[in-house]
């Protein structure tokens, strides 16, 4: 039984989230075990390296399978690329060694949030960013930003409740860069919860509009409360955007 790595990059905006949910078609992992399950004419099941919500993209997500075949995986990843909707995209496909998971092995990703911040509408993009014309103050947000990196527990910073596991994560690095009438949020560390990046970035917006000041977010890391925090911003603005091993 060989063990693979497999790169994608998928537009998310048909499908609910990745992960498979019991018989219900809509999901990424779905419709990938499907194909690779009628191609290696054998079950097989993917480990990713994070679930991604409905309506959430990635410019590279991370997964590994297991599978007996004689086929190679140059021949796998034409397969798949054949068979693949046009908004999944098979970027590369390996022999992986034994003990590697998507998940369990990866030390480290980064989430990208694009903000549309203008009022002339952005027509070509308008599936992966979220339209804000209000101006936004960035030196606001860096503050704010400052503030939220290091290892906190983020449970104020998450949408399931009454989890009884840890929500204490280690946040890198925030970058907030302007690219023309563009914002993008990078956020990079060990590990992120339930809607942790939407709730993250829906705050910072608020700091950016005035609505909450940088040093609040001392006050809403203690809080632990979810109610303390800002919205969860809409999952279209949001890109899986690296994977670190």
């Amino acid at each position: 039984m060989q063990n693979y790595k497999l790169i994608l990059c998928y537009d998310g905006t048909r499908y609910k989230g990745w992960q498979r949910q019991g018989n219900t078609p809509g999901t990424i992992q779905e419709k990938l075990e499907t194909i690779l399950s009628r191609m290696l004419e054998q079950p097989v099941e993917l480990a990713a390296s994070g679930r991604t919500d409905a309506g959430v993209h990635a410019r590279r997500q991370v997964c590994s399978f297991r599978a007996e075949t004689e086929l190679t995986p140059e021949e796998l990843l034409r397969g798949l690329r054949v068979h693949l909707p046009e908004d999944i995209g098979a970027i590369s496909l390996e022999t992986a060694p034994p003990r590697f998971h998507a998940r369990l092995s990866c030390k480290e990703k980064t989430y990208l949030y694009r903000v549309w911040n203008s009022d002339v509408p952005e027509v070509f993009q308008r599936r992966f960013v979220l339209p804000l014309p209000e101006p936004l103050d960035q030196a606001a947000m860096e503050q704010a930003a400052a503030l939220l990196c290091g290892e906190h527990d983020f449970a104020a910073f998450c949408s399931v409740k009454n989890s009884k596991k840890s929500t204490v994560r280690k946040l890198r690095r925030i970058s907030i860069l302007r690219e023309g009438d563009e914002l993008r949020l990078f956020f990079t560390g060990d590990g992120f919860l339930y809607n942790m990046v939407r709730i993250l970035t829906g705050t910072l917006l608020e700091v950016g509009l005035g609505l909450r000041r940088p040093e609040d977010m001392n006050a809403i890391l203690a809080s632990r409360d979810r109610s303390q925090a800002g919205p969860t911003a809409q999952a279209k603005g949001l890109t899986l955007w690296s994977v670190e091993y």
